[in-house]
């Protein structure tokens, strides 16, 4: 498997840093992003209720919560990671630079469709009525679904490398050099991952819960579905 390049990396990376600037640069609008990230993930946790209740997929269900929908301040973890790409690229093993990859496309791809969220809410007390309007407002079908699509590659890629048990082993003795170059972070969410999935024995019905749920969402929002209001927090 030939890895992503740094430089592919880094433009993510830059994508991302680009939206944060924007923000910065109009403080009403950061704010109403902040609080669509928190009613954002308020709203996984209400649509999979019965997974997290569910001993064998509470963990990665709050995976997911934390890591790819949380309202997190991830800027001291990327201005590491922007630095010590090279590094990641050498350190790392293919498999692992891609999962990375993957994560980084569907963070940048996140802070895009927040922003534009943001830019169509009212005000920060986000409603369910008002979510959906804005969601609307906001379009971009096919990059809804790449976002999902990259979700689900995130975790398939964290599942696969479950079934290498080398890679545990490799990962801990990484463990050392990753937070000596800045990597402890990402070393972190790597270790997490992998132990969440591995402890799951199979991601198949998660990932594949979670695929027509968010799909299903996407379309009756996109469709204006009256049912859909019942569905959100």
């Amino acid at each position: 498997m030939q890895a992503p390049s740094a430089e592919s990396l880094l433009n993510e990376l830059r994508a991302v840093d680009a939206e944060r600037a924007r923000r910065a640069a109009d403080p009403e609008l950061d704010e109403r992003v902040q609080a669509l990230k928190t009613w954002q993930q308020r709203r996984f946790a209400h649509t999979y209720a019965d997974l997290l209740a569910t001993p064998r997929y509470e963990a990665a269900t709050r995976f997911f919560l934390h890591e790819l929908y949380g309202p997190g301040d991830y800027r001291q973890r990327d201005a590491q990671f922007a630095r010590v790409i090279p590094a990641l690229t050498r350190l790392f093993p293919a498999e692992v630079v891609d999962t990375v990859a993957k994560l980084a496309q569907l963070h940048a791809l996140s802070e895009r469709l927040d922003t534009r969220m943001g830019e169509h809410l009212l005000s920060p007390d986000i409603t369910a009525k008002e979510y959906a309007i804005a969601w609307r407002a906001c379009g971009e079908p096919e990059a809804r679904q790449r976002q999902i699509e990259l979700t689900m590659a995130v975790g398939e890629s964290l599942d696969k490398l479950t079934r290498k048990p080398l890679l545990r082993q490799s990962l801990k003795l990484m463990r050392g050099p990753a937070t000596l170059a800045g990597l402890g972070a990402l070393q972190t969410f790597l270790e997490t991952g992998f132990d969440t999935f591995r402890d799951m024995r199979g991601a198949g019905e998660f990932l594949s819960t979670v695929r027509h749920r968010e799909s299903t969402l996407a379309r009756d929002l996109f469709q204006a579905n009256p049912l859909v209001l019942g569905q959100l927090p």
